[in-house]
């Protein structure tokens, strides 16, 4: 896992050289390229998104929380995509993802040694998916959606948790506006996910993790909003709220949180752009985690 994380940061540091020979004049991709824009037929877009959650607070069946030992949840997420189609319609990507979790108190940055003791700590490639968005309405460009399949690639076994153990499908519907003379955008995502798999109940104790499979046979449902301030074309401030649900359709469980959070954004060169953000899980319902996430992205556009 090591050589795996040496190999993302020698990626993105050559992106960055590359961009930083691109023309520095040309639009912002941070005000033209929201989630809800589409490529052209030949442009890629490539996107290293690293987020660490932490918490030290979890509810119980109810909604009170308590205090628990730290535990630790990193992820990579790496999204490529590219233009197929004329009228800058569809994109087609893949979406991998790497995940690092940590138990039983340690350290906030324990999941950056990447370990897989047996005991407290887990890591991996856990899921690759096929993507495709459309804008499916040409009169509103500034709709679409994403839609991807998750495929668990990790190997099963006891113990120590590591991800959902499912296929999953996910769309995503996005939609922004820009308003204020340019200065402020509102932008919102609904997604639809659905957990497809064996309950925990099913699962043999001594071969497979039942952990793993507590979303199984599940509809996830987060709704966010956005409001972006841009100061100016290179740069932008953000302050977020989400809602999400995971809704029991035959596993006997379910869940729900309130998210709230705030960010930032700033094109480096022409064709990079760096993210960092902050959320705070503020309520929650069902053994849910009262934690906060650290992220950081990097974006190339070319």
């Amino acid at each position: 896992m090591k050589k795996l994380s040496t190999l993302l940061l020698a990626l993105s540091i050559s992106f960055l050289g590359f961009s930083q020979e691109e023309n520095e004049t040309s639009k912002s991709v941070i005000q033209e390229y929201t989630p809800s824009k589409l490529l052209n037929k030949g442009q890629w877009d490539i996107k290293f998104f690293n987020s660490l959650y932490t918490q030290t607070e979890q509810t119980d069946a109810g909604s009170t929380s308590g205090k628990i030992a730290r535990q630790n949840f990193f992820t990579n997420t790496t999204e490529i995509y590219t233009g197929v189609s004329n009228n800058s319609r569809i994109n087609v990507g893949v979406i991998f993802q790497v995940r690092a979790n940590t138990y039983n108190g340690q350290g906030a940055f324990s999941v950056f040694n990447f370990e897989n003791n047996g005991v407290d700590a887990r890591s991996g490639v856990t899921t690759i998916a096929p993507s495709i968005r459309v804008q499916p309405i040409a009169s509103v460009p500034n709709f679409s959606f994403t839609s991807s399949l998750y495929f668990a690639v990790f190997e099963d076994e006891p113990g120590v948790y590591l991800d959902k153990r499912s296929t999953f499908w996910e769309t995503k519907f996005f939609y922004d506006k820009t308003f204020g003379g340019g200065k402020w955008q509102i932008f919102t995502e609904a997604d639809f996910g659905f957990n497809f798999g064996e309950s925990s109940t099913e699962a043999d104790a001594l071969t497979e993790n039942q952990g793993e499979r507590f979303a199984n046979n599940s509809m996830f449902l987060p709704v966010s909003a956005f409001l972006s301030y841009f100061p100016s074309a290179k740069s932008t401030v953000f302050v977020n709220a989400q809602q999400a649900f995971l809704i029991d359709l035959g596993n006997n469980f379910s869940q729900r949180y309130t998210q709230l959070g705030l960010g930032g954004k700033y094109q480096l060169t022409q064709a990079l752009n760096l993210e960092a953000s902050f959320g705070k899980i503020v309520a929650g319902y069902n053994f849910q985690g009262l934690g906060q996430t650290f992220s950081v992205g990097l974006r190339a556009l070319f």
